[in-house]
Order: C-alpha cells, then sequence, then structure tokens
C-alpha cells in the first residue's frame, strides 16, 4: 500500500508535510492496523494490490469517533465498485468496533471520492476534528453511524 499511497497521492498534489504521505506509518501499515479497533483492508486483482482502506480511533477524540484513512486505489481499480465495497467494509469494521461516527479529511480535487463519501452518508462539515497532522487537506466529512 505504501507504494500505491505514494503513487497516487501526487495525482491530486497531495505531496509533502500535512499530507498522509508523509505519515511515518505508511511504511509499517501492517503494524499500525493491528492495534485494537484499527482495521485495514485491500483490494486485490489478479493476486496484485490496487487499493485498500482504513479506520483507526480519531487521534485527538474522546473515542466515540473513528477516522477513515489511506482510501486510495490505482487508475486501473477506480470506477469499479471498489471504493463503495471498501467503504462498506470499513463502515461495518467501525460499527462493530463500537464508533458512534465517522470522520474523513480529503482534498479539493479529489472529485470522485467526494462523490463517493456522499453517496455513503458522509456530510461535510466546517473544519477538521481530531489532531490528524494533515494540515494540507482543506475538506471535511462526518457520518453518524448509527444511520444504514
Amino acid at each position: 500500500m505504501a507504494a500505491i499511497i505514494r503513487t497516487v497521492m501526487p495525482e491530486f498534489g497531495a505531496t509533502g508535510c500535512g499530507f498522509a504521505i508523509s505519515d511515518p506509518e505508511v511504511d509499517w501499515m501492517s503494524r499500525a492496523y493491528a492495534e485494537p479497533r484499527h482495521a485495514y483492508f485491500v483490494v486485490e486483482r489478479d493476486g496484485r494490490v490496487i487499493g485498500g482502506a482504513g479506520v483507526a480511533p480519531l487521534a485527538g477524540d474522546d473515542g466515540d469517533t473513528c477516522e477513515l484513512r489511506k482510501m486510495y486505489f490505482l487508475p486501473e481499480a477506480r470506477g469499479s465498485g471498489a471504493g463503495a465495497a471498501m467503504m462498506a467494509a470499513c463502515l461495518e469494521a467501525a460499527r462493530s468496533f463500537g464508533f458512534r461516527q465517522c470522520y474523513l479529511e480529503t482534498l479539493t480535487g479529489m472529485d470522485a471520492a467526494m462523490r463517493l463519501y456522499e453517496r455513503s452518508g458522509f456530510r461535510r462539515i466546517d473544519g477538521p476534528m481530531g489532531a490528524t497532522g494533515h494540515g494540507g487537506c482543506n475538506t471535511f466529512y462526518l457520518l453518524d453511524l448509527a444511520s444504514p
């Protein structure tokens, strides 16, 4: 996934400090997502990983909110329904972990992703939540997990 993240993020100008591409966990995601109330899923085609997404507790929050994290797909996975399937898996995991809401942050220009978020029930909010360290993001969403 580190290679996918490092391939996809520059497509959208999301490089350097303030973006997930700079998170230290990119190089050790299997360890990061092995923690309690963390999950990460990948999409494979012909035995090759072509995308993924995960959930984890939102840093700096009271424990009721998770963050949808590191949802990236190679161009060959886009438009195939992989995003919707990945979203369903992540939200199911979040509910099973007892989170009440799911937060995410993204960047202007990631239009297809934003359409997926909105189709999934996320609503835009005015500003960031928690302490993600992603100061480069400029669009924020929240989902009440009690809703189907």
